[in-house]
């Protein structure tokens, strides 16, 4: 088998590459247009219309008011501000947050350090073995003490989209904020926020082709907030900290070209996903789709495999020029086996040979093809070097 001319990448969860036509929208504002926004001279005010401009296009497409935008530095601190900042602005009416137990670290950990150093108690909701909470279960959970709910729209890890409207319609019923982290589904699925019923939402733009470096926090009109960074008063005193203005123009161009071709790239991409998954399926015993078969993100393919390490596949994928992951970018230098497939009830033997295939926009068939010829070759290989695996025909 020979190697491809060019890298194959299959990690667009990770991140993905920045559009040429972001690149050429961000840069006027490094060296045309580079004035401090919250100058009132005239290079100023030119970027303060970049960043007003920016955040229209934002609000437009997530169907929220201009106000209700805030620009943050990237998913992390989105996910942060929203959690701490209602937490803190709401101790006086109750100490109770509930969330999931397969949420991104940039939610758990947060949660953690509530419960830990001030004192909040979280509610860790389980998962069925499609990785999918059961709205009832977020009802079943609230107290009079519960200020905030925590729900992922899609896993970063197996791809399952979550019933964040039904859930949001449970919240609302009891007047409880409900934050949804939407960095996995920023470029694929609707983000109306009407729609979907929430109060905050977390974007990260280097997931839709945009930069790394910034992020964007919807956050309903009334819901409380108290700001975790402080100095100026930027964003309506929400968020203090010199605005990005290339990198905010850049995501908000990144989100205009994601709505406008989000049907047909997500239709051609999940067919590639679907190919993927049958053929691995198909040819490979003793592998396992993780994650909803199909209430799942339109690019995301993940398994797990008996008998063999994740690592191991990755560095022989990587050999053979394709690059993938095992898990979530943020935490794939951790020994320990992801919380996310052992929520899913998962022996941990599986747990450890797992493998995330996200395609993205630059994908061909041509690729898809690829990865099947030598994926159960290097699965094979793997096996029969291991002293746990029985078969070795």
């Amino acid at each position: 088998m020979t190697k491809p001319t060019k890298l194959i990448y299959l990690d667009h969860a990770a991140t993905t590459a920045v559009d040429p036509r972001v690149v050429e929208a961000m840069l006027p504002y490094f060296t045309a247009t580079y004035g401090n926004a919250s100058s009132v001279h005239s290079p100023g005010r030119e970027a303060r219309q970049a960043v007003e401009k920016a955040r229209q296009t934002v609000a437009d497409i997530l169907g929220a008011a201009p106000k209700e935008i805030i620009f943050t530095s990237c998913g992390t601190e989105s996910d942060n501000l929203a959690i701490r900042g209602v937490a803190f602005a709401s101790r006086d009416k109750g100490n109770h947050i509930i969330t999931s137990s397969i949420e991104h670290h940039a939610v758990s950990h947060t949660c953690e350090q509530l419960e830990k150093d001030f004192g909040f108690k979280v509610t860790y909701l389980p998962v069925d073995q499609r990785g999918r909470v059961d709205p009832d279960d977020v009802g079943r959970a609230i107290t009079d003490q519960t200020i905030l709910i925590s729900i992922m729209y899609a896993n970063n890890e197996v791809g399952t989209i979550q019933p964040i409207a039904e859930i949001g319609r449970i919240a609302r019923a009891r007047g409880i904020p409900l934050h949804t982290d939407a960095v996995q589904a920023g470029g694929t699925l609707d983000l109306d926020v009407d729609h979907l019923i929430v109060d905050l939402l977390s974007l990260s733009a280097h997931k839709f082709y945009g930069p790394k470096g910034v992020g964007v926090l919807y956050q309903r009109r009334a819901t409380p907030l108290l700001p975790t960074q402080t100095g100026g008063g930027h964003e309506r005193g929400r968020r203090a900290g010199t605005e990005n203005v290339p990198y905010i123009a850049g995501l908000a161009t990144a989100m205009k070209l994601a709505r406008q071709h989000r049907q047909e790239n997500s239709a051609r991409i999940a067919a590639l996903r679907d190919r993927l998954i049958q053929g691995l399926l198909e040819t490979i015993p003793d592998c396992y789709l993780t994650g909803h078969p199909t209430d799942r993100l339109p690019n995301n393919a993940s398994f797990v495999f008996g008998g063999v390490e994740g690592e191991s596949i990755l560095l022989n994928l990587d050999l053979m020029g394709v690059a993938a992951s095992s898990g979530s970018a943020c935490s794939s230098n951790s020994a320990e086996p992801s919380h996310v497939l052992t929520a899913l009830g998962l022996p941990m033997k599986l747990c450890h040979g797992s493998l995330r295939l996200t395609l993205g926009n630059e994908n061909t068939a041509e690729d898809v093809d690829f990865v099947l010829l030598i994926l159960p070759s290097i699965i094979h290989k793997l096996r029969a070097l291991s002293p746990e695996y029985p078969e070795k025909a």
